[in-house]
């Protein structure tokens, strides 16, 4: 291979069309823009998602849903927490799968009933559920 031999592969590099040039160019005449109309003419387009004039479907649906700020929070309910003993935060639940891995907080509900005593560190807890973690011998630090 020689510096003088180097040039493009073959299809990669293709002539620009020309149009308005003639009938024999096959882009004669309407120059590839059919007959009248807005699209054939200089200047002549719409914003993206314009409809001519008709309300626009972004516009006709209604709007619906919100981000809720609470995203990353897990629940945790009370008789899932009786499967573990000893201290309790946020790694510890990970490990025993009760939270998602990409859960950044978790709270603790009153659902169900606990017998072990747990320590939570670092997990909240509902008034419901810190009265029941202490009857049964636990206690909550935030």
């Amino acid at each position: 291979m020689k510096l003088n031999d180097l040039h493009p592969g073959e299809g990669a590099r293709t002539a620009r069309k020309r149009v308005g040039r003639g009938p024999g160019s096959g882009l004669g005449k309407t120059a590839g823009r059919g007959h009248k109309g807005q699209k054939a003419r200089s200047g002549g387009y719409h914003k993206v998602g314009f409809e001519g004039g008709q309300m626009p479907l972004q516009r006709r649906v209604p709007k619906r849903g919100f981000h809720s700020p609470m995203t990353g929070a897990a629940e945790v309910r009370l008789d899932s927490l009786s499967k573990l003993d000893g201290d309790v935060d946020l790694a510890a639940l990970k490990a025993a799968h009760l939270i998602p891995r990409d859960a950044r907080r978790a709270k603790v509900i009153a659902s169900g009933d606990i017998s072990t005593a747990v320590t939570l560190k670092g997990v909240a807890a509902s008034a419901g559920a810190v009265k029941a973690i202490e009857a049964a011998g636990g206690s909550v630090s935030e």
